[in-house]
């Protein structure tokens, strides 16, 4: 299982290296030095950084960081799928950290090409994320921190496994966005999070992160919850479209739920927030089944 790839670490000039973080395909990426100048491409990876206690490192990232609530006065250097190159290097960062399937891979091969030192991440199970903070940890300088966050968040998960485990499956919808209708494949972090509450997500077997889906490959798989987070705090209008067919399992059960983005599409310590409100809608879907024969493959 791959928990945080530490893909490639580029350094700008060759030194004899004393601080090394390895990852899970057999690389050791090297530092001569813990980071001081971080720049962050993606919101839950500058959140990850202040968890651990690196948040004063960050000099730089990238719209959306906007927690804790010390990330909104980072400099940004553009968005996540539009980086400002010329941003970041002015910054002289000694190391940038990318998101590996939410960056666009030729900034990120850019970046590397005019010297910079990058590292690219990736979380794909809910185990990756302690593995996560202990190596940023160790780039940053802040191992004591870091193994506390993991300790804490190994602790907590440890504790939601053994409460939902046996749970009766849910075959669950999970709506990303609207218009387009975007859903999430199997090995997708959420996907995981689904799965320990003891639910089924019934486009498990899609290859991509995130895939659009048409309207009738969902009455199809006629899910017996829908779960959305949209963009924003605020439960999304467009979820109660799916009310237009009250035979769908989800909409005759009134099994329409919202889980705030920031806590289950963060792959940060939070996402342990919406996985326990992602179950706690799981519950509610179980209690509204009806005493005979179930619909909706709730197995």
């Amino acid at each position: 299982m791959k928990a945080f790839c530490l893909i490639t670490l580029l350094l700008a000039a060759p030194a004899l290296a004393d601080i090394a973080a390895g990852d899970d395909s057999g690389r050791t990426p090297r530092l001569t030095h813990p980071a001081r100048r971080i720049v962050s491409l993606s919101p839950h990876i500058t959140e990850n950084l202040f968890a651990i206690g690196a948040g004063s490192r960050v000099v730089g990232t990238v719209e959306f960081s906007n927690y804790p609530e010390a990330a909104k006065q980072i400099r940004r250097i553009g968005s996540y799928e539009k980086i400002d190159l010329e941003a970041v290097a002015a910054l002289r960062p000694d190391l940038v950290i990318a998101w590996e399937s939410g960056n666009i891979a030729s900034h990120v091969a850019r970046l590397k090409a005019i010297g910079l030192p990058v590292a690219v991440t990736e979380t794909r199970r809910i185990e990756d994320v302690p593995a996560d903070l202990e190596r940023l940890g160790a780039l940053s300088g802040t191992g004591t921190g870091a193994r506390a966050a993991a300790a804490r968040f190994r602790e907590r998960l440890a504790a939601l496994r053994a409460r939902h485990a046996e749970r009766p499956k849910v075959r669950v919808f999970y709506e990303v966005w609207n218009q387009p209708l975007m859903t999430v494949g199997g090995q997708q972090i959420i996907s995981d999070a689904i799965r320990l509450c003891g639910r089924e997500n019934v486009f498990t077997a899609l290859k991509p992160m995130a895939a659009a889906v048409t309207v009738e490959a969902v009455l199809a798989a006629d899910p017996e919850a829908i779960v959305a987070s949209g963009m924003g705090e605020e439960r999304p209008e467009w979820l109660d479209e799916w009310r237009r067919w009250p035979s769908l399992t989800a909409v005759s059960r009134d099994n329409l739920f919202f889980v705030h983005p920031d806590h289950l599409q963060r792959h940060t310590p939070r996402i342990l927030d919406g996985i326990e409100r992602l179950c706690e809608h799981l519950e509610t879907a179980r209690t509204r089944r009806p005493a005979g024969p179930r619909r909706g493959g709730t197995g």
